[in-house]
């Protein structure tokens, strides 16, 4: 089966791992799109796989991509520029194309809409998309599986739900109601403060928080890995992906970062996807689902090895329950714990608040929301949304940071 892709974040984390699965599988590369920081790596990439289009963010960017290629034989492919260069480029996809968004943050959210309204599969890496445009996504989506998790965790959950019957949700192939899942458990690393209390964390530098034990990431997924936010989106994105209750979502902290998620069954069975933390899997599955073509390292088990679980220590670390407070709130809520956390990341990475200040902040933001009734939402009232969660944060950020 041959596989075209178009994808989205190619200088990131996930699009330089997802380059390598598709050189490996001989895959067509239709399109690159990036944020425009990294033109010579782009450029590279363009060599490299010679997609026909290529989107860039930043203004300016593409004369300095036509400049880098300027010595280049090959073919200069079609080159969109600004910040709707990434939403054009999925909307020229077709619907036998793979779209993988590994974008970073909600500017993933447009695109995501684009893809699943020209009919492509999603292969999707880019969680805000969901947290931010959860309705949104699930109206565009133009058949039952048209969407494919890339997160590990979600990946992991899809892939433990083929041994039951769970006929819902968006990554459900056929939707027939019924189900036997009982509950979801996502693992979670604990990340580099794991162990920490509050009263350990008041101190704590930028480059400690970036230090995490097992993935390699890019800072703002790391932060938030470092918080426990990341894994409070995971859970909107597990609930929006397969249509389980948040409250029927449980965390656990599993440092080894082997086991990336869990199903339990209403027989009381739990199924476990397991294997070495490479991203490469994920994205291959993503990318070639419900195929596995794209063969990593395995575990050995002819090796000692132990697996432990630990649970959350919720008072150190509430982000989770406020993403689940987010999503009991209102349609908006996700959203806006998703804005205010991007602006606080930010604003911790820059030196301007302290680190304890980011979930903080975020819980005073969501406290001062309204809020938007489920079934009422447009891509308008997510962008307010958003615009007024960021206003409110960048005024709580000011005020910390001249105590």
């Amino acid at each position: 089966m041959s596989v075209d892709v178009i994808l989205l974040g190619s200088t990131g984390s996930i699009g330089t791992q997802a380059l390598e699965v598709i050189a490996a599988q001989g895959m067509t590369v239709r399109g690159l799109a990036s944020g425009g920081a990294t033109i010579a790596l782009l450029a590279e990439q363009v060599r490299a796989f010679r997609p026909p289009m290529v989107a860039v963010a930043r203004d300016g960017a593409a004369r300095e991509l036509r400049d880098a290629l300027s010595a280049w034989a090959g073919p200069l492919p079609e080159i969109l520029e600004g910040p709707d260069a990434a939403r054009d480029l999925a909307a020229s996809a077709r619907p036998e194309w793979r779209v993988l968004n590994g974008m970073t943050g909600a500017v993933g959210l447009e695109p995501t809409l684009a893809a699943l309204r020209a009919g492509a599969t999603l292969a999707l890496a880019n969680k805000e998309s969901l947290v931010v445009g959860g309705d949104l996504v699930r109206t565009a989506q133009r058949r039952p599986g048209q969407v494919v998790p890339v997160d590990s965790e979600h990946s992991a959950i899809a892939q433990a739900l083929r041994s039951g019957r769970h006929g819902r949700g968006m990554c459900a192939d056929v939707v027939d109601g019924g189900s036997e899942v009982r509950r979801i458990i996502l693992t979670a690393s604990g990340g580099p403060f794991r162990g920490r209390k509050r009263d350990e964390l008041g101190t704590v530098t930028a480059a400690e928080a970036l230090r995490h034990p097992t993935w390699s990431m890019g800072p703002v997924v790391t932060i938030n890995s470092s918080t426990l936010l990341n894994k409070g989106l995971e859970l909107i994105e597990a609930h929006l992906l397969f249509d389980v209750p948040p409250d029927d979502i449980h965390v656990t902290v599993h440092p080894q970062s082997i086991v990336h998620s869990m199903v339990e069954f209403v027989d009381g069975s739990t199924i476990a996807q397991a294997s070495p933390p490479d991203m490469r899997l994920p994205i291959a599955l993503g990318l070639t689902w419900p195929d596995r073509r794209h063969p990593v390292a395995s575990l050995d088990f002819t090796q000692p090895m132990a697996w432990t679980f630990e649970p959350v220590d919720d008072a150190t670390f509430p982000a989770i329950h406020l993403a689940r407070e987010a999503v009991r709130a209102s349609a908006t809520h996700p959203a806006v714990l998703n804005a205010a956390n991007e602006e606080c990341v930010t604003a911790f990475l820059e030196g301007r608040i302290a680190y304890l200040d980011i979930v903080g902040i975020v819980e005073e933001v969501l406290g001062a929301h309204a809020g938007t009734p489920r079934g009422s939402v447009t891509l308008d009232i997510v962008n307010d949304a958003q615009q007024w969660a960021r206003a409110f944060a960048v005024h709580a950020i000011r005020r910390r940071a001249s105590i």
